[in-house]
């Protein structure tokens, strides 16, 4: 029997649209068993299932786990400048061990992310031993280059991290350093708790917590910098062409109804 292939997105109050189009590209490219990790609050989770049960994708495979945000207390710095990157679901990334017990190998997708292959291919990533995930580079697409000065994307450290905070500058790594986003990634869930990765990036949730180490005005807030900063050269490389950024923008307008998915 062919296995599952464990794909986990989050599925936010405000954007149910955009995450269950994201289902459906998957399932509409894919003739892979494909088995949805579909992560909400507690006060989404029936809404999820509606959602599901009365649109085409009433046939999907799927479970519907609850996220609690309290696991999120003292840990996040507030922002005032971009309140939406500090949203609970946003930090779903770093417990997937805790809410997949199953597989040894997941997929975690950001909910804005449009699949055009088959999903089998992202699965398929050889990690290398030792290593707790793979992630594609931000400067892997020279075709991207001019597009990333157009729309002010940072895909470097400096980006990222405040390089006047000491304990930044300790960690030794260059800031011209290409960042890698964990919007699209494939985890190895036993090497992912083998060395506790969770508590690192707890660990730099804190921190950031006591000194404000991120320049979350700048990139991807403090969802992304710790995982920059814990998986530093620790990191399987996955095919540039699944993660394409910034190839649309799409207005709440236009995202899919549930009669439309």
């Amino acid at each position: 029997m062919e296995e599952d292939i464990p794909v986990v997105i989050c599925a936010a109050a405000g954007r149910m649209g955009a995450a269950f189009a994201a289902v459906s590209s998957i399932y509409s490219n894919s003739d892979s068993n494909i088995l949805f990790y579909i992560v909400g609050l507690k006060n989404s989770i029936l809404h999820i299932r509606k959602w599901i049960e009365n649109s085409k994708l009433k046939d999907i495979k799927f479970k519907i786990v609850e996220f609690n945000p309290m696991v999120l207390k003292g840990k996040i710095r507030p922002d005032a400048a971009r309140p939406e990157l500090l949203q609970p679901l946003n930090f779903v990334r770093f417990y997937l061990p805790l809410l997949i017990h199953e597989h040894e190998k997941v997929i975690y997708l950001d909910d804005d992310v449009i699949v055009q292959g088959d999903i089998q291919e992202l699965y398929d990533t050889k990690l290398a031993p030792g290593h707790a995930a793979a992630f594609s580079d931000d400067c892997d697409l020279p075709s991207t280059h001019e597009m990333v000065r157009s729309v002010g994307m940072q895909n470097t450290y400096m980006g990222f991290l405040d390089y006047r905070k000491q304990t930044i500058r300790d960690l030794g790594i260059s800031p011209s350093t290409c960042s890698f986003n964990p919007g699209v990634f494939v985890a190895n869930m036993t090497e992912w708790k083998h060395q506790r990765i969770t508590k690192q990036l707890e660990k730099w949730m804190q921190k950031n917590a006591e000194e404000n180490l991120y320049s979350s005005t700048l990139a991807g807030g403090v969802a992304t910098s710790p995982m920059l900063i814990v998986f530093h050269g620790k990191y399987s490389p996955i095919t540039p062409l699944w993660h394409i950024r910034h190839l649309v923008t799409i207005s709440e307008a236009e995202v899919m109804s549930e009669d439309e998915i």
